[in-house]
């Protein structure tokens, strides 16, 4: 996908979908309704290409918007890891919204921070904008370039509110999907059995889960399985738990029957009984080796 316009962005049949109830709420209201549904669609697995464009293009705005004000351009930076999509999307919905003044200040911040140097890109990013007063270095022009379109972002929104254009601009939709609750559910749920490859795309999201798991938590699930029973919540890791007279990490979690602890050492984690001291469930660790 190209830096381009909406013209390059991918084309879909899918029409922007809202709450019923947020039509009448305030422009924040129906800004954070549309990136409510937009998230439910990611964690229901749908693609770019499975959800309304001009959806994709206020949620990228607001994105845009949440970062700058959190951070500067920086925060954005930081927080795309690929920023070609996410910046295509950034600069339809400015345009599709009206929001010229911002469309011109990003084009300039991106033409900006792209020209710089990677060490230069570095100070950016590190927020070295006192570097020059705390250790007497020069913080480059083109740094300080930067810093300027930062504070330039905030003056505009004094005269071209993001919120305000963002939400009038869903409002106006043509083929815009009002839903109760239940026929939002029913509308996602639709959407997502016309994936061709949901089976495959569902295996992926569990591996990434997974990794992304702690291992504490990945060890209580797999004594919650041997044990039979549904883990609801880990509450706590308490490192001063007192076990047989020794001080141990014992981790707090609740299931279905009751609270419970997990123990480990070098050789096995343990699920106990918090009073009764009882051991339910047991797992070996594999050599490392293995």
């Amino acid at each position: 996908m190209s830096n381009g316009l909406a013209t390059t962005l991918p084309a879909t049949n899918y029409a922007p979908v809202l709450p019923r109830e947020s039509i009448n709420g305030s422009d924040a209201d129906v800004v954070d309704a549309n990136v409510d549904v937009v998230n439910s669609m990611y964690a229901e697995l749908l693609d770019i290409e499975e959800i309304a464009p001009n959806a994709l293009r206020s949620y990228y705005v607001d994105f845009y918007l949440t970062q700058t004000l959190g951070g500067g351009f920086a925060q954005y930076v930081f927080t795309t890891p690929d920023r070609e999509d996410t910046d295509a999307y950034v600069r339809a919905g400015l345009e599709g919204m009206g929001a010229t003044a911002h469309l011109d200040l990003f084009n300039r911040t991106v033409a900006a921070f792209d020209s710089l140097s990677e060490e230069e890109a570095d100070a950016y990013l590190d927020g070295d904008a006192d570097l020059e007063d705390a250790t007497d270095t020069a913080v480059p022009d083109a740094v300080r370039f930067l810093e300027e379109l930062d504070g330039e972002f905030g003056t505009l929104l004094e005269t071209e509110d993001l919120i305000v254009l963002n939400a009038a601009w869903l409002r106006s939709q043509a083929d815009l999907l009002l839903l109760d609750e239940e026929e939002l559910d029913r509308h996602i749920a639709e959407r997502v059995s016309r994936i061709p490859n949901l089976a495959e795309r569902q295996a992926e999201a569990a591996e990434d889960d997974l990794l992304d798991t702690p291992e504490f938590e990945i060890i209580i699930r797999e004594l919650c399985a041997v044990a039979g029973h549904t883990l609801l919540k880990i509450t706590m890791g308490d490192p001063n738990y007192d076990h047989d007279g020794q001080t141990t990490l014992a981790w707090h979690f609740s299931t279905d029957q009751g609270e419970f602890l997990m123990l480990e050492d070098e050789r096995e984690a343990v699920m106990i009984h918090p009073d009764t001291k009882e051991i339910l469930a047991a797992v070996e660790f594999e050599d490392e080796d293995d």
